[in-house]
C-alpha cells in the first residue's frame, strides 16, 4: 500500500502532500520536514530508496499482518527542481514504484507539454487529478499512460496556458537522466 505521495521543489516547499493513512496534522509536517533533509542531502548516485525515518517506524507489533500495513519505505526521484516522493508498505516493489512515479511525471509532461513547477502550482486539481486517475485510497489501480493521460482530459481538468517556446520542463530532465 502507498502510504503518501509528495513533491517537493529543490528548497523544500511542498508541492504535492496526498496521504492514503491518517495521520496528525503535527506528525505529516514533521515527516515532511525529516524526508525532504534525508532526501535532499544524498548524492545522485546513491540509491532512490530509503528507510522510513524512526517517526513513522512501527513499533512493537506482535502480529506479523500489523507489521506488513505500517509504512516502512521511502521511494524517490529528483527530475530538475522536484522530487517525487512515495511512501509506502513493505509489500510494495520499489521498482514499481519508481515506474509509477515515472508514469507520473510523463503523464503530468503530456498533460501540460513541458511541465513545470509552476504548472503544478497553478493547476493543482490537474496534478491531484492524475494521482486520482493512478492511485486510489493508496491502491494502484492504473499504470498506462495513455489511460491516465485519457482519464484526466476526459474529466476536462487540465487548464489551459499559453505555450512558451523557450521555457524548459521536467521532461527534459527525465530525457537527460536527471
Amino acid at each position: 500500500m502507498i502510504n503518501a505521495v509528495l513533491v517537493f521543489n529543490n528548497n523544500g516547499q511542498p508541492r504535492l502532500t496526498k496521504f492514503y493513512t491518517q495521520l496528525d496534522t503535527a506528525v505529516q509536517q514533521r515527516l515532511i520536514s525529516e524526508i525532504f533533509t534525508l532526501v535532499s542531502a544524498r548524492p545522485s548516485s546513491s540509491c532512490n530508496f530509503l528507510p522510513l525515518p524512526p517517526l513513522l517506524a512501527p513499533a512493537n507489533t506482535s502480529s506479523s499482518a500489523a507489521h506488513n500495513d505500517a509504512p516502512s519505505l521511502v521511494t524517490y526521484r529528483h527530475y530538475a527542481t522536484l522530487y517525487f516522493i512515495m511512501i509506502s508498505t513493505s509489500t510494495e516493489s520499489p521498482l514499481a514504484l519508481l515506474d509509477l512515479i515515472q508514469v507520473f511525471v510523463e503523464a503530468l509532461d503530456r498533460l501540460f507539454e513541458n511541465v513545470c513547477e509552476l504548472d503544478l502550482i497553478f493547476n493543482f486539481e490537474t496534478l491531484h487529478a492524475v494521482l486520482g486517475e493512478m492511485i486510489v485510497g493508496g491502491v494502484v489501480v492504473e499504470t498506462g499512460l495513455e489511460k491516465v493521460v485519457e482519464g484526466v482530459r476526459s474529466q476536462g481538468r487540465v487548464a489551459k496556458r499559453p505555450v512558451n517556446e523557450g521555457r524548459s520542463g521536467l521532461a527534459q530532465g527525465i530525457w537527460a537522466g536527471r
